[in-house]
């Protein structure tokens, strides 16, 4: 067998559709565009993932574009290096930290970060803690007080609810 001998099987090759050639081909008036519409005219189609203006599917979810966590909790960040300032001995807690100047507002929990050293003992009372940090305030001798979860003002965690138990 040589070179010109060589075809490819029958049926792998087809003719070119030719549009627009009478309604006796099929694909006559037409053309196998339906009628009228963006879609039925010359030129540019819409770009991939249009939908006539409304707001396209890519949009409208959240995977990989980032969503809004409505459970997040924001914490005010306090450093060890802000605690420094305190003298040895003293019980660091929010109140304390907003009456200094280091917390703008108690309207969120306080979680202390280990950003600087902390040189003396202090005994800090907040509601998290980074591991880091931790560690630091215990190896300056200090200690550590974790708050419970934090409430923002005016809730009540559901095991401290007063009132008679008629539920209503």
């Amino acid at each position: 067998m040589q070179a010109h001998d060589l075809r490819p099987p029958k049926g792998a090759k087809h003719a070119r559709k030719r549009v627009g050639r009478g309604n006796a081909s099929g694909h006559g008036t037409y053309s196998g565009r339906g009628l009228k519409g963006q879609k039925a005219r010359a030129g540019r189609k819409p770009r991939l993932g249009f939908e006539g203006g409304q707001t396209r599917l890519i949009k409208r979810l959240p995977r990989r574009r980032g969503f809004t966590n409505i459970f997040r909790k924001e914490y005010s960040a306090v450093n060890l290096r802000d605690l420094e300032r305190f003298p040895a001995g003293t019980e660091v807690t929010p109140e304390l930290l907003k009456q200094s100047g280091i917390l703008s507002t108690l309207r969120r929990p306080v979680k202390v970060l280990a950003a600087g050293d902390l040189t003396h003992a202090l005994a800090v009372t907040a509601h998290k803690f980074s591991l880091t940090a931790k560690e630091k305030i215990e190896a300056a001798g200090g200690s550590v007080q974790e708050l419970g979860p934090w409430l923002s003002p005016g809730r009540v965690a559901s095991g401290d609810r007063t009132g008679d138990g008629d539920g209503g």
